[in-house]
């Protein structure tokens, strides 16, 4: 082609196709350039160029490889970069060992190293991020100094600016993110919506969907989680009856010592989950031999060693092996604190039912005391009229008592006649 290899003086071992096609090529070797303009300015070694003004302003970037219009077209002295696609590498200049794979990939990339960006604009706006990896149309397209982050998918981390760290997996994977950092999201959708939050885990379809906030964890397809909260956790199935059982108080998860295995105390208060139902009766009677104790946990297990106050589980293993826990090597781990409270309110309930018994022999006794109250006053007021009788009895006697008296003292008087 007109002005192809046109300088060239101690060169070998290279192929110039098209205008222009390593013009300035004096010293390089083992170079080719396919395509008009294609490594014009060059003169480094071991460049592959292949399309309309591919590598076109490189002068001593080595080990290039440039396939489609314009890749690498500013590249000037950085090395070991392989671009292919329309644009892609298209604003490099020093960047070095980044790999550009589909149209304007990675184009505006100017200083940024060790990228790596697989499909349509992928990493399209990096300009010196590093250690990222994008693969998927769009990936980390926003990403502009953000390192060290992996984007696999349709715009995963697709509005990633300066944020590092981060993984997305999937589709739409913190797609909104921005400046969050260490977050991994896993499945389409996964933490889309976290923009400035960091130190999350989201694992499965929309996991972690309303996510806002730092340090939470969300694992399950459709696991949403809340926004706007930090460091809490949610994992499917934990609320749901689709596991092995576990007897206990509703709405607390569990974890099963002898295997790991994460669970939830689901309601089995009905009778339809049951067999061998008994009255406790006498079993509730080992209350009585259990010893509450307060603690302190060791340092290691709790720095702050607040004080706290439970039973010792070899204790109350002594007084029934069916209260206490065994982890995976069948040492006893903690008590089984709803069978005690359980316990608990069987003897309360003895208790309330001998109380009732006392309150209603007590009601009764007061029945019965009123009763003879009543008749005690009848027989008073009896009294008091006899007594009111004899009284006025009495007064009349003495009334009659007083008049024969005087009818005996009067004196017998002679009258004289004339």
């Amino acid at each position: 082609g007109a002005n192809a290899l046109t300088h060239d003086t101690t060169g070998f071992f290279y192929v110039a196709v098209g205008s222009g096609a390593l013009a300035s090529n004096t010293t390089g070797d083992f170079n080719m350039a396919i395509g008009t303009e294609a490594l014009t300015n060059n003169n480094a070694s071991f460049n592959l160029a292949i399309g309309f003004r591919v590598a076109y302003l490189n002068t001593t970037g080595r080990h290039l490889t440039g396939i489609g219009a314009a890749a690498l077209r500013n590249n000037t002295t950085a090395s070991f970069n392989t671009a292919i696609g329309a644009d892609a590498l298209r604003e490099n200049t020093v960047g070095e060992q980044n790999t550009a794979i589909g149209a304007e990939a990675l184009s505006n990339n100017d200083q940024g190293g060790n990228n790596t960006a697989t499909g349509f604009r992928a990493l399209l706006n990096n300009v010196d991020g590093s250690s990222n990896t994008a693969t998927g149309l769009e990936a980390l397209y926003s990403n502009t100094i953000g390192h060290s982050n992996t984007a696999n998918g349709l715009s995963a981390l697709v509005s990633n600016i300066t944020g590092v760290q981060n993984t997305a997996d999937g589709r739409a994977a913190l797609y909104f993110n921005t400046t969050g950092s260490s977050n991994t999201a896993n499945g389409v959708g996964a933490l889309e919506f976290n923009s400035t939050g960091s130190d999350n885990t989201a694992i499965g379809r929309s996991a972690g969907f309303n996510i806002t906030g730092s340090g939470n964890v969300c694992i399950g397809e459709g696991v949403f989680g809340v926004a706007g909260v930090d460091d809490r956790t949610y994992i499917r199935n934990v609320n749901t009856l689709a596991q092995t059982f576990s007897p206990g108080v509703n709405d607390y998860v569990t974890v099963r010592l002898t295997d790991g295995r994460i669970g939830h105390t689901q309601v089995v208060s009905s009778r339809r989950y049951k067999e061998d139902i008994k009255p406790l009766a006498v079993a509730s009677h080992a209350l009585y031999a259990l010893k509450p104790v307060s603690y302190r946990l060791r340092k290691e297990f709790d720095p702050t060693q607040a004080l706290g106050f439970g039973l010792i589980a070899e204790e109350v293993e002594k007084v029934n092996g069916d209260l206490v826990y065994r982890n995976d090597k069948g040492q006893v781990e903690s008590v089984r604190y709803e069978m005690v409270n359980a316990m608990l309110l069987s003897e309360f309930l003895k208790e309330h039912k001998k109380v009732e018994e006392q309150q209603t022999n007590i009601t009764q006794l007061n029945s019965k005391m009123a009763t003879q109250a009543a008749i005690i006053a009848q027989q008073q007021k009896g009294m008091e009229a006899l007594t009111a009788q004899l009284k006025e009895q009495a007064a009349q006697i003495q009334k009659v008592s007083a008049h024969l008296e005087l009818s005996e003292a009067a004196p017998l008087t002679a009258v004289n006649g004339p």
